[in-house]
C-alpha cells in the first residue's frame, strides 16, 4: 500500500504546472550565460513537475519511489517488468519495456540544457539478459536527445547487452554503432569492466551535442567503457529520460535509480573534475 501511495503522488506530478527545476552556478569567464545544474535524489516527485510519466502498468512495466533499495536519502525509483510484452525481440510493432519519468527541459523557463554537461547517476540493475535469434535483449538505462518535440527523432542512449559491457547506442547517427572505445571481452581479459549487476553502480555521460564536432563517453565506477563520435545533434540536450527501457522479450527484472546530476560544463576537463568527486 505504501509503494502505491508513493506511486500514485509521483505520477501526480503530470498534472502539476512545470517548475523552475535548474540551478545556476556563477558565470563562467567566457560570458556565455550561468552554468546550470539538475539535481534529483528521487525524493520529491516535484522534480519531475509538468514532464511526461509513463503511466502505471503500461508496457507490462511499472514504476515507484521506494524504500527496499537505496543509494541516497530515503528513497530511490524503482522500476520492474512484469511480463514479456513478446516472443522475441524482432515483433512487427516495436514494443519495449517502459517505466519512467522523463525530463523536458524544453518546457522550463531555461530551456534545454546547453552542452557539453556531464550526467551522473546511481544505478542498481537485477536482470538476465538473453542473446536470441535476431536482436537479443538489451537493457537503456538512459535515453538523451536533443529533440525538442514528442518525436524524440535523434537520441543518444546508455544500454547494457548480454555480453555484459555498457555501451553508447545510436552513435555517431541514429541506428549506428560505431566507436572510438569500446569495452569488451577482447580487450578486457578479466573482465573488470562488464557491468556487476545486483550492485550499485555510478555511471557517468559526457555529452557534447555540437553540431559539427560532437562526441560522447561514458565511465562505469569512474572507468571509461564506451566513447564514440555524435553527429545529427544541435548543441541542446532538450529531453532525457532514465528508469526503465528494455526490449519487448524480457520476462522480469527491477532497475533502481538513486541521486542524479546534469551539470553544464565548459570542457571534457571540468566534467573530469566532476568525474573524479565524490558524487
Amino acid at each position: 500500500m505504501i509503494m502505491f501511495r508513493l506511486f500514485t503522488i509521483f505520477f501526480a506530478s503530470l498534472v502539476l504546472s512545470c517548475s523552475n527545476i535548474g540551478s545556476s552556478a556563477s558565470s563562467p569567464s567566457s560570458g556565455n550565460p550561468p552554468l546550470r545544474t539538475f539535481l534529483s535524489s528521487f525524493e520529491n516527485q516535484n522534480d519531475f513537475s509538468g514532464f511526461y510519466i509513463v503511466p502505471a502498468d503500461q508496457y507490462a512495466s511499472n514504476q515507484t519511489l521506494a524504500t527496499d533499495k537505496v543509494y541516497d536519502g530515503a528513497y530511490s525509483h524503482k522500476a520492474w517488468i512484469l511480463g514479456p510484452r513478446d516472443t522475441t525481440n524482432d515483433g512487427p510493432v516495436y514494443s519495449p519495456h517502459r517505466a519512467y519519468p522523463t525530463l523536458q527541459f524544453q518546457k522550463t523557463a531555461e530551456g534545454g540544457f546547453r552542452t557539453p554537461c556531464m550526467v551522473s547517476i546511481w544505478v542498481y540493475l537485477d536482470v538476465t539478459l538473453q542473446s536470441r535469434s535476431g536482436t537479443s535483449d538489451w537493457f537503456s538505462f538512459a535515453t538523451f536527445t536533443s529533440d525538442s518535440s514528442d518525436a524524440w527523432t535523434r537520441t543518444v542512449t546508455v544500454n547494457v547487452n548480454p555480453d555484459g559491457y555498457i555501451r553508447l547506442v545510436h552513435v555517431p547517427g541514429q541506428t549506428d554503432q560505431q566507436y572510438l572505445y569500446q569495452a569488451t571481452r577482447s580487450n578486457d581479459a578479466n573482465g573488470a569492466l562488464s557491468f556487476p549487476y545486483r550492485n550499485w553502480v555510478r555511471l557517468d555521460v559526457f555529452l557534447n551535442f555540437d553540431a559539427t564536432n560532437g562526441y560522447a563517453k561514458v565511465w562505469q565506477n569512474k572507468q571509461l567503457v564506451s566513447s564514440a563520435l555524435v553527429t545529427g545533434t544541435a548543441g541542446i540536450l532538450e529531453q532525457a529520460h532514465f528508469g526503465l527501457y528494455a526490449s519487448a522479450a524480457i520476462g522480469s527484472g527491477t532497475v533502481y535509480n538513486d541521486k542524479l546530476r546534469i551539470v553544464e560544463v565548459e570542457s571534457e576537463n571540468d566534467a573530469i573534475k566532476l568525474l573524479n568527486d565524490n558524487w
